[in-house]
């Protein structure tokens, strides 16, 4: 089978004019599927330049297939099953700016340039006071995404028809103004000038987005299937479902650059998209955050399995209806409503979304997805939410280690707080665990030992699970 290259099939050819930070499945199911239907159907005339945000990834993957890979979206579409794969073109080329900082800089000085997005995982948007100007690169996006617009700055000597359009895709309520402050915050520490502040508030925009379509990633369990299909080998295979939905709070001038409504997308344009973030994190991702961890514990290995089993099915239920959605102020029967909705695509038939592949970064997506539910629930209820304590308590037990019969369990997060877990089990001690954890304010931004009730409802969640087993706990609490 020949490799999937530009020699060996058809491939076009567009401008670049997009920055990319990021190289993982979901920007290469959403956003590069997107600007390939704009690039067919609006005449957006526009390739991808991929810039891999932290110093191991997948360019050079992605480059030995110059960029080309496959999309195979699967689902349910006004009532038709649908199971396409299409392969996409419009990524161009991939930087590691770890050791091409030179050409990662040349991206500013292309006058072509106009739009950067990004998606760095929740953790990604952070200030980190250590990046300097000099760094090569700065290892915070924001960090990087600021020596960037400097040179272009530099290179264009101001010009206000040379700035950039930012969409951050970030899974944090208001990620492009938690962006725009990073970058703010840059611009003071390096003393870049009031000239550069000027011009990058009145010729660049950062525009805050909220992004769904959910991304199992690679397709191992039928890849043999799909290259057969294809035709060509393909290691940068996708899969997604066929929902997908993209709501961008900017001005229309910005929709108009951006042509993905004459695609016939779902991408919206709006005033704001707070209704929308929370509705969307608090009942999709705020689920998949805590039944991850809690299912992969219980024997179960994907979304769809944790849905459908009889214990974990309810849950997930729980989580759902009994705790989060009580926690949102838009209309009851709108929520029930997109409840339901949510748990269908968790159970489509044809994606197998894998719970380890959502577990990366549990700890800030708990954070921003999870836990201001909790807080919300015990001020509303008088008491904490269990699903919720209990799904915290399998993300703690996840990132222990070990295995998980023949698996080997291995966590992937931001290394201190690794360090920091290794440390804690290290002592044997379930409450030495959980007021550890729930102390880390590097991790929470505060000490949530302070929630009243939470540090002892932890603790024997903690013993719990590992006297009796996740399943016989879960069982406790329905």
């Amino acid at each position: 089978m020949n490799a999937l290259n530009r020699k060996n099939v058809q491939a076009k050819t567009y401008p670049e004019r997009v920055i990319q930070f990021g190289e993982g499945n979901f920007l290469r199911a959403f956003v590069d599927w997107i600007i390939y239907n704009m690039d067919q159907k609006a005449n957006f005339n526009s390739s991808v330049v991929v810039v891999q945000p932290i110093e191991k990834g997948m360019v050079d993957t992605l480059n030995a297939q110059d960029g080309l890979y496959h999309v195979n979206l699967q689902g349910i579409d006004g009532g038709k099953e649908v199971d396409s794969i299409q392969m996409i073109d419009v990524i161009s080329r991939g930087l590691n700016p770890y050791t091409q900082f030179d050409e990662y800089l040349k991206l500013a000085e292309n006058p072509d340039m106009r739009f950067v997005i990004s998606n760095t995982t929740e953790a990604g948007i952070a200030f980190d006071p250590s990046c300097k100007l000099e760094d090569k690169p700065a290892k915070s996006y924001p960090g990087k995404l600021t020596q960037l617009l400097y040179h272009r700055y530099k290179t264009f000597n101001g010009a206000q028809d040379k700035g950039f359009i930012i969409l951050p895709c970030e899974l944090i309520f208001l990620n492009g103004k938690e962006l725009k402050k990073c970058i703010e915050q840059y611009i003071d520490l390096w003393n870049l000038g009031d000239d550069f502040r000027k011009w990058f508030e009145t010729a660049c925009g950062v525009y805050c987005t909220l992004v769904d379509r959910i991304v199992p990633g690679y397709p191992k369990d039928n890849i043999d299937e799909i290259l057969k299909r294809i035709g060509v080998e393909d290691k940068m295979v996708v899969k997604g479902e066929i929902f997908h939905l993209w709501v961008i709070e900017a001005p229309e001038s910005v929709a108009k650059e951006f042509p993905a409504d004459k695609a016939g997308l779902n991408v919206l344009f709006v005033p704001s998209e707070k209704p929308y973030h929370e509705r969307k994190v608090t009942l999709l991702n705020g689920p998949h955050t805590v039944l991850s961890p809690v299912g992969y514990l219980s024997g179960l290995n994907t979304v769809k399995e944790c849905v459908e089993d009889p214990v974990i099915g309810k849950y997930v239920h729980k989580v759902m209806f009994e705790e989060l959605l009580e926690t949102l102020d838009l209309p009851k029967d709108e929520l029930v409503k997109f409840a339901n909705d949510v748990l269908e695509r968790f159970r489509n038939p044809f994606v197998k979304h894998f719970v380890t592949s959502i577990m990366l970064n549990s700890f800030p997506k708990y954070k921003t997805r999870d836990l201001p539910g909790l807080k919300i629930y015990l001020q509303r209820k008088g008491e904490l939410p269990a699903g919720l304590v209990l799904g915290l308590a399998g993300i703690i037990t996840y990132y222990k280690g070990g295995k998980r019969g023949n698996d080997e369990i291995v966590p992937n997060d931001d290394p201190a707080i690794i360090k920091l877990l290794q440390e804690l089990w290290a002592t044997g001690c379930p409450e030495t665990v959980a007021k550890g954890v729930l102390g880390a304010e590097f991790i929470w931004g505060e000490d949530l030992n302070a929630v009243p009730g939470l540090t002892e409802k932890l603790t024997g969640y903690l013993k719990s699970i590992q006297e009796k087993g996740m399943l016989e706990t879960v069982k406790t609490i329905l």
